[in-house]
């Protein structure tokens, strides 16, 4: 058993992974903790979340700068669920021992450091281990996971996006002039577990937010090799995401190929489902699993395809556990799939 623990195991997606890990057959929960200032220090994580009464009724430890040091050595695997100012300043003692470290921040997802400083408000001081971090596109560099020491797990609303438009970049379908636009609606857990007014489930109706300037953009950008249009949009629902991508693709491109290149992609990936009517939120909420849809009309070249996660987790604690499964030797969807029936 490869011996684990959660920082920031308090916030929605910290819960959803342990609640993931606590039933893997491959990983052992041993501890889960928070900062040392935090209101939740010294609670049960089932204090928080009623639900894992009897499952979960493990505390929440506040961390020190010495036990920080510690952990480095003492866990095989350490999930960061922690602000992206938290994560760039830990993951260098993190990453100093033994420890293989998924961060579900966004401290170590762009290379470019101007771009990253533009988007994220902070100089970013780890140019080694920004360098050296893994993206963490858990049904795509799969390779590249296996070596990793620091995944940089990327945000939910990429995950969304780019499991749409890989397969139609990688097979060279994409016209070169024409940006792809990525319209997406996320419930309100993607603003978090700390209160405020305009993630507010009572003021929220749907609205865009973010725009020409959302931070995930350039990461899609970076992904996919070239400009995207991305507009996030809140929803007044509590969880999940649906994003519908816009493209042209290259003359002549026929629905066979597009059809062809989701298959190549994702016919034995069962975290991918190809979805023959588009995709709901609510089939999706509360499972692991990315749904797809897609149509083409040949006369223009127009390309639509909808792509629906939850957004806590394929969005981001299971694709955690996803790229984890890889960088141990488990088979990627260990812990995460449904049995079939």
């Amino acid at each position: 058993m490869m011996k684990t623990c959660i920082v920031g195991a308090s916030g929605y997606t910290g819960a959803e992974l342990a609640a993931l890990l606590a039933k893997h057959p491959g990983f052992e929960l041993a501890a889960l903790f928070v900062s040392q200032g935090s209101q939740d220090a010294g609670k049960l994580l089932s204090d928080l979340y009623g639900r894992f009464t009897g499952l979960l009724d493990m505390p929440l430890q506040p961390l020190s700068q010495d036990r920080l040091t510690q952990l480095a050595t003492e866990y095989d695997l350490i999930f960061l669920a922690t602000p992206h100012e938290a994560s760039h300043e830990w993951a260098a003692t993190l990453t100093a021992g033994k420890a293989v470290v998924m961060d579900l921040s966004g401290a170590f997802r762009l290379k470019d450091k101007d771009i990253f400083a533009r988007f994220y408000g902070f100089a970013h001081e780890q140019p080694a281990l920004l360098q050296d971090a893994v993206y963490g596109l858990a049904d795509w560099h799969g390779e590249k996971i296996r070596q990793a020491k620091l995944v940089a797990v990327p945000g939910c609303y990429p995950t969304a996006s780019l499991t749409a438009l890989k397969p139609l970049q990688v097979c060279g379908l994409l016209d070169e002039q024409q940006w792809p636009v990525i319209n997406a609606v996320s419930g309100v857990s993607g603003a978090g577990r700390k209160a405020a007014l305009n993630s507010s489930f009572c003021e929220v109706s749907l609205q865009a937010y973010g725009v020409l300037g959302h931070r995930h953009q350039p990461e899609i950008s970076a992904e996919l090799g070239r400009q995207v249009i991305f507009t996030p949009h809140l929803g007044n629902f509590k969880r999940g995401i649906l994003a519908t991508v816009t493209v042209k693709v290259k003359a002549g491109v026929t629905a066979s190929q597009v059809s062809d290149a989701y298959a190549s992609a994702y016919q034995s990936n069962p975290m991918v489902r190809l979805r023959s009517s588009w995709p709901k939120i609510d089939e999706v909420a509360g499972t692991c699993y990315c749904d797809l849809h897609w149509k083409l009309d040949e006369n223009s070249g127009h390309l639509v395809v909808t792509s629906a996660i939850d957004n806590l987790l394929k969005g981001a604690a299971a694709q955690a556990l996803q790229c984890a499964n890889i960088r141990f030797g488990f088979a990627p969807e260990s812990g995460l799939a449904e049995k079939a029936l």
